[in-house]
C-alpha cells in the first residue's frame, strides 16, 4: 500500500501552434488503502492526471509524490492497468502475467509460484497454458489484472479498465476487483464515466469540472464493505448516484459547449 499527494498540479499542452490547459491546480491525497475514483466529463483531463501520476506524462506545474518520494518517471511502486488491455498475443497466459517478473530479474522459480498465485486469485490457474486470442473479453481483463498485481505495486491505476466490456461481464468485473481490493487494500486510483461504477467500488469518488479539470466535489461513500453487486439497488446508493450526476451534469453541458465552439 502507499500514500499518494498531488499538489497544485497542472498540465498544458500544445497542440497546432495553440495552448491547451488540461488540468489545473489539482490537489488530492489518497490515503493508503483507499479507493478513489476520478469522474468528469470527457476531455477534463482525468486520464492525463493519471498518466502523469504513472510518470509516463511529465506535469507542467506542481508536485506528485508516492509515499513521499517524488514521481519522476515510470516505477514498480505504481501499476497501470489501461482499457487497451495490452496483452502479448505471442506469450501465453502465464507468460504475459510473468512478464514484469521477468524484466524485474526474478528467478524463474520465484517468478512461477507469483504467477500461479495471483492466477488463482483471478481464478484462471486452469488457463495458464492458453493464448490471450483463445479467452473471453472479460478473461483477458482478468489476465491484466492479474499482471499488474503480480509485481505488488503500492498504487494501483487504471484508466476505464472495463469501458469496452458488455454490461454483464463489466458487472462481473467489477465484483471481482472489488474482492480482490476487499482482500488486498490496495491504494486504487480509477478514472471511470460509469457513475454507478465509481459509486460501487471506491471510498471516494472525486467529481471533476470541464476542460481545464479542476476538483469540483470530493465525496466520501459511506457504503458497508463487503459490497456486493446487490447494493446498487440500495437506496443509499441510488442517493450517492443521483448526487454525483448532479454535480456532474453541468460540467458535461460545459464540455460540449467547448466542442462546438
Amino acid at each position: 500500500m502507499a500514500t499518494v499527494e498531488i499538489e497544485h498540479i497542472r498540465k498544458e499542452f500544445v497542440r497546432g501552434g495553440i495552448r491547451v490547459e488540461a488540468v489545473r491546480d489539482v490537489s488530492l491525497r489518497v490515503e493508503d488503502g483507499q479507493f478513489v475514483a476520478l469522474v468528469g466529463p470527457s476531455g477534463c483531463g482525468k486520464s492525463t492526471l493519471l498518466h502523469m501520476l504513472a510518470g509516463f506524462v511529465p506535469a507542467t506545474g506542481g508536485t506528485m509524490r508516492v509515499d513521499g518520494r517524488a514521481v519522476q518517471g515510470p516505477g514498480p511502486d505504481r501499476g497501470m492497468m489501461f482499457q487497451d488491455l495490452a496483452l502479448f498475443p505471442w506469450r501465453n497466459i502465464a507468460g504475459n502475467v510473468g512478464w514484469a517478473l521477468e524484466v524485474q530479474g526474478r528467478p524463474k522459480a520465484e517468478r512461477e509460484a507469483i504467477v500461479d498465485r495471483y492466477l488463482d486469485l483471478v481464478g484462471l490457474r486452469a488457463f495458464k497454458h492458453h493464448y490471450p486470442n483463445e479467452l473471453s473479453g472479460g478473461m483477458r481483463q482478468r489476465v491484466a489484472l492479474a499482471r499488474v498485481l503480480a509485481f505488488d505495486p503500492g498504487v494501483l491505476l487504471m484508466d476505464e479498465p472495463f469501458g469496452a466490456l458488455d454490461a454483464q461481464t463489466r458487472e462481473m468485473m467489477q465484483e471481482e476487483l472489488q474482492r480482490i481490493w476487499e482482500e488486498h487494500q490496495k491504494t486504487v486510483l480509477l478514472v471511470t464515466h460509469d457513475i454507478e461504477e465509481a459509486v460501487y467500488l471506491a471510498n471516494r469518488v472525486v467529481v471533476m469540472t470541464a476542460r481545464p479539470g479542476q476538483v469540483k466535489a470530493d465525496l466520501q461513500i459511506d457504503l458497508p464493505h463487503p459490497r456486493r453487486i446487490e447494493i446498487k439497488k440500495d437506496p443509499a446508493f441510488i442517493t450517492y448516484r443521483n448526487a454525483i450526476w448532479d454535480l456532474l451534469r453541468e460540467e458535461v453541458l460545459k464540455a460540449r459547449a467547448q466542442e462546438v465552439s
